[in-house]
């Protein structure tokens, strides 16, 4: 497809990537409503913690990971829209500690208005990322739809014994984030044109990234909890830690890494619908200090595609942890620690 006539797949959606999911506080009233699961001593994680996947014991030495993710365009370029699905979906996997053994691709596409070539360029992006993280593609399923939509359903493995939970954090554990936020301004931005193609390839290759040098790096250490950083933002998935946890945390907004421009642009009103209602729905969980505006909180609960892992780990590792991340490649950053004080809240500091 020549440079003059790209199709813009971000302008065929009102949202994008993971800031497509239905908001927290609307999935917290649907939810609760069902009836509760009979329990199964097979089910290591289910819904209770709002983790990142379920694990279902096959043995003592062997439980299955499952999960599951789509989402509308997040980028233009569809090869890139496919490696970044393919990254976003498999993440959950290395959250919880897993390795991806196979994946199914989820395809909504207008098939009489887009051209094919658009659907392959997806899948043949998504496809290089299966094969970078190890993983088959055993089949998919697609129907016709007016909005383009593409993920995976992905199965891991994982030793019952070596499960990450995001339930898991201990008093005095410090916390280390593998990749920067402001994901979900930026690409609000490219819907409204104002990134430059360099700034459009930093944030698509921040995305396309996949989280296995992490997990690999991470699975030695004493590592209590573990999520990734997707839709709900960073303080949205921490606040589900400290509440599946029973701890609480103290973060350092300084010490978080964030993209460039990204304060520049949510100044300018890019700031996804997204991001404002994770930070509504935190309202009474989060604590920031005054010298934080709102600008800086909303950044904080921007809504992340493909983000990188906060890994909750004990506090003897955790230098050495951070120095093997970086080593390795991941641009990790100690952020905060975990504490007994204030259970189920988090308290942010400049």
């Amino acid at each position: 497809m020549s440079q003059d006539n790209r199709i813009k797949l971000t302008s065929l959606s009102s949202k994008g990537g993971c800031g497509c999911k239905i908001g927290p506080a609307d999935l917290s009233e649907v939810l609760r409503n069902l009836p509760i699961s009979e329990p199964n001593p097979n089910l290591l994680v289910g819904l209770d913690t709002s983790d990142d996947a379920g694990v279902y014991k096959l043995n003592d030495e062997l439980a299955l990971v499952q999960t599951l993710d789509f989402f509308t365009p997040i980028v233009d370029d569809p090869y890139s829209f496919g490696q970044v699905a393919a990254a976003n979906a498999i993440s959950d996997i290395y959250a919880m500690g897993g390795k991806p053994l196979t994946v199914l691709n989820i395809v909504a596409f207008p098939i009489s208005t887009l051209p094919k070539q658009v659907l392959t360029d997806i899948l043949r992006g998504a496809a290089d990322k299966v094969k970078e993280a190890g993983a088959t593609l055993v089949g998919g399923h697609s129907i016709d739809d007016k909005e383009p939509k593409f993920g995976l359903a992905v199965t891991g493995l994982v030793h019952p014994g070596r499960v990450r939970t995001n339930a898991g954090a201990k008093p005095g554990d410090k916390l280390i984030l593998t990749k920067p936020i402001g994901v979900g301004i930026l690409t609000t931005s490219i819907k409204k044109d104002q990134l430059t193609d360099e700034e459009i390839n930093r944030v698509i290759e921040v995305m396309a990234t996949l989280n296995k040098t992490a997990a690999e790096t991470m699975e030695p250490f004493d590592v209590h909890a573990c999520t990734d950083v997707t839709g709900f933002g960073l303080l949205g998935h921490a606040s589900e830690m400290a509440k599946g946890s029973h701890v609480g945390i103290h973060m350092f907004q300084k010490r978080v890494p964030v993209l460039p421009r990204v304060r520049e642009l949510a100044e300018a009103g890019f700031v996804p619908g997204g991001t404002k209602n994770n930070y509504a729905h935190l309202e009474g969980s989060i604590s920031f200090s005054e010298d934080l505006d709102q600008i800086d909180q909303w950044i904080l609960c921007d809504a992340v595609t493909s983000g990188g892992l906060l890994i909750s780990v004990d506090s003897v590792q955790a230098e050495t942890l951070l120095d093997k991340l970086r080593a390795a490649g991941v641009d990790a950053h100690l952020i905060g620690e975990v504490t007994a004080e204030y259970p189920g809240q988090i308290i942010v500091t400049s």
